[in-house]
């Protein structure tokens, strides 16, 4: 049975939608999941003005205060994690595993994480600067400092591949920073972002200060960017729609914090080692179906290399099991929808086209009925002037180009529109390490695709604009002021 139709979240009240609801669809059973509220632009603009209203008074609160809501609200997301998480399963296709771990754990550990930052010092004291008598004054010894002080009303406007850590990786911070919030979901799974506002709300957190608004098309968004009572948006998703929206932005000299499309680079050099690479460049196959901006989707590979790569990628590929994700064993899920899975099946038949081999995949798994899957695809015989080299994907497709020696494959990794996060595998540490500060890439995996949970991460070129992550979301949420006063 259906669930009741979800409300819009507006100036601390469950409001009904001006323009009723949409499906959400299961992307591996094409079963509905829930009704998500349309809302209407004056309904968005409402909530944007429950946020200004509710800013002065948030902003004020000792930082303590709103650590402590914060605490909460991930204590309660934690306490009802079976159920978040089957919801998130349901309207992502993730599997159980990464439902549980990956996104509602992760998105509880958000909210944790910057409780504390809420007291990190936003003060940092600068030298004084003895000056002499002049047009400005009188001689004197000036101190200052630098205070970091909330922008005010923060559009966060996340992507639909993980409904949990990315909302709660730009809600946590900028609450924690005094800031208030509207939310505008990703359109294919936003019923888990209405259930982390009810946490918010059982939490503590004032009516205003965390506003959740949805919609199936551009109205929602649109209003959310473009309301005159937002200072900053903060945006996770595809670079075209991150264009528009930093356009607009633009005109209203608003903040901007925009994570991006990806094509990452994974340079395997002639003495890496072939397994510990192919069980990174596998992630695309299997994490978030390829779903995921930061995945080393185009394998630059040392051509002495290249053979033995191809063949253990291909074999590595064939023992990912495909299929319903609430199923024990299966690794790889369904991609979000059916338009999607056109879109990624489009581009392996270019890459046919171009002239591209397709050594895994290529087509839809046989023994799957419903649902929106698509086999784990590997392309060989790439070039980098090719449409699926140079495009993102965004799905668990790989292509490979070979290269022949350390400064084509730099070269090869650098010419791409995008610079989120590149890979180099190697077995002298030395030479990734020399190999990786020369890649034009917001940051760089050496031998490994994992990532330091403190570290800036954000993109070069057209991979976005800003940092967050660790204390690096504080600095994105805030505002530098100096006070200067004569010593």
């Amino acid at each position: 049975m259906t669930p009741a139709p979800q409300r819009l979240f507006i100036g601390g009240e469950w409001t009904e939608p001006a323009h009723g609801h949409y499906e959400v669809i299961n992307p591996a059973t094409e079963e509905v999941v829930g009704l998500a509220p349309e809302a209407s632009r004056t309904q968005v603009y409402a909530a944007a003005a429950a946020a200004r209203e509710a800013f002065p008074a948030w902003s004020r609160t000792r930082p303590e205060e709103r650590a402590a809501i914060l605490d909460r609200a991930a204590a309660l997301m934690q306490r009802d994690v079976a159920a978040h998480a089957a919801l998130a399963q349901a309207e992502s296709g993730a599997t159980t595993g990464t439902a549980r771990s990956m996104q509602v754990a992760v998105g509880a550990a958000r909210f944790r994480r910057y409780a504390r930052g809420a007291l990190e010092p936003v003060e940092e004291a600068i030298a004084p600067q003895i000056n002499e008598a002049g047009p400005m004054g009188g001689a004197g010894v000036f101190g200052a400092v630098a205070v970091r002080q909330p922008v005010g009303v923060v559009t966060c406007i996340t992507s639909y591949n993980n409904p949990w850590a990315n909302p709660a990786g730009k809600i946590a911070p900028a609450l924690a920073m005094g800031n208030t919030v509207v939310v505008k979901p990703a359109p294919q799974d936003p019923l888990s972002v209405y259930r982390m506002a009810g946490a918010l709300a059982e939490a503590g957190v004032p009516a205003g200060v965390v506003n959740v608004v949805t919609g199936s098309g551009p109205e929602a968004g649109e209003a959310a960017v473009d309301s005159p009572d937002v200072d900053m948006v903060s945006f996770t998703g595809s670079t075209a729609v991150g264009q528009r929206i930093a356009e607009v932005c633009g005109r209203g000299m608003k903040r901007q914090l925009m994570e991006l499309g990806g094509k990452g680079a994974a340079v395997v050099l002639d003495d890496a080692d072939l397994d510990a690479a192919v069980a990174g460049i596998g992630t695309t196959f299997s994490f978030y179906s390829g779903q995921i901006c930061t995945a080393p989707t185009r394998v630059l590979v040392q051509r002495g290399s290249h053979d033995a790569l191809i063949g253990k990628l291909a074999a590595y590929a064939g023992r990912l099991t495909v299929g319903d994700p609430a199923a024990q064993g299966t690794i790889v899920g369904p991609v979000i929808s059916a338009a999607h899975r056109d879109r990624i099946e489009s581009y392996v038949e270019l890459g046919r086209k171009e002239g591209a081999r397709v050594v895994a995949g290529g087509e839809r798994p046989a023994h799957v009925g419903r649902g929106f899957y698509i086999a784990p695809t590997l392309l060989a015989d790439c070039t980098n002037d090719m449409r699926v080299v140079r495009e993102e994907i965004f799905g668990p497709v790989v292509v490979v180009v070979p290269f022949d020696d350390e400064e084509e494959g730099i070269a090869l990794a650098n010419d791409s529109d995008y610079g989120l996060i590149d890979y180099v595998w190697s077995g002298d540490v030395a030479r990734a390490f020399r190999v990786a500060r020369q890649l034009r890439a917001g940051g760089v995996g050496v031998n490994t695709i994992g990532r330091n949970m403190e570290a800036p991460f954000g993109g070069f070129k057209r991979s976005g604009v800003g940092r967050d992550v660790g204390s690096y979301a504080l600095h994105a949420y805030s505002e530098l002021q100096a006070i200067v006063w004569p010593g």
